[in-house]
């Protein structure tokens, strides 16, 4: 059943364009993450709060909901197959996307990046960083609104997000935990449409 909740944009918490924020969210609290104008995409991890070596794994999560895509009433997990994030509500048309790593230095190096480029890699830890933690590795994200489509030979290819301004995704979290968001700084194929911009999101 689609939860949906009321967004309320004065108490949002912004995502900055091209950065990171991280935050903790108690059992039973949601986060909603609004995708403010559109075509940003969020990559989004989450942590054990008194394990960082336990984390929302993409393999995992795919492997328990048997599909590529989580839909509402679908439930992350895991690297220790546990539930860390359940999807309760989404207003976009439900395109999101498990398979992609997060960017960092080498993927901008292979696509012609010189000097420094923001990365979600380096988000991830800064975010971290500021509440004083550290992440033993970077696990695949979860990319909300990010577009790869799957073709019929098994291809992929980086599309645009297909969300409006203003759609949104919810989690509710299904342990305590830490939460991290990087409004994606992709800018070198169009997964964001070529124009990273900032996204927002309400814990409740």
């Amino acid at each position: 059943m689609n939860q949906r909740v009321t967004i309320d944009a004065s108490r949002a918490i912004l995502i900055p364009a091209r950065h990171g924020i991280a935050a903790r969210l108690r059992a039973g609290q949601s986060v909603s993450v609004l995708n403010t104008y559109g075509k940003q995409v969020v990559d989004t991890w989450a942590f054990n709060a008194s394990d960082m070596t336990e984390f929302m794994s993409m393999e995992h999560s795919r492997a328990a909901m048997l599909r590529l895509t989580p839909q509402i009433g679908d439930t992350l997990v895991t690297n220790r197959r546990r539930a860390i994030l359940t999807v309760v509500a989404d207003t976009t048309p439900g395109v999101h996307d498990t398979l992609i790593a997060a960017c960092d230095i080498h993927r901008y190096r292979q696509l012609g990046a010189v000097g420094h480029h923001d990365s979600c890699t380096d988000n991830l830890a800064a975010a971290l960083d500021a509440l004083g933690l550290a992440a033993p590795e970077t696990p695949a994200p979860l990319n909300l609104f990010m577009n790869v489509p799957v073709a019929d030979d098994g291809t992929l290819r980086f599309q645009p997000p297909v969300s409006e301004p203003g759609q949104y995704i919810t989690l509710r979290a299904d342990m305590d935990l830490v939460i991290v968001f990087s409004a994606c700084p992709q800018d070198m194929v169009p997964v964001n449409d070529m124009k990273p911009t900032d996204a927002h999101f309400l814990i409740t």
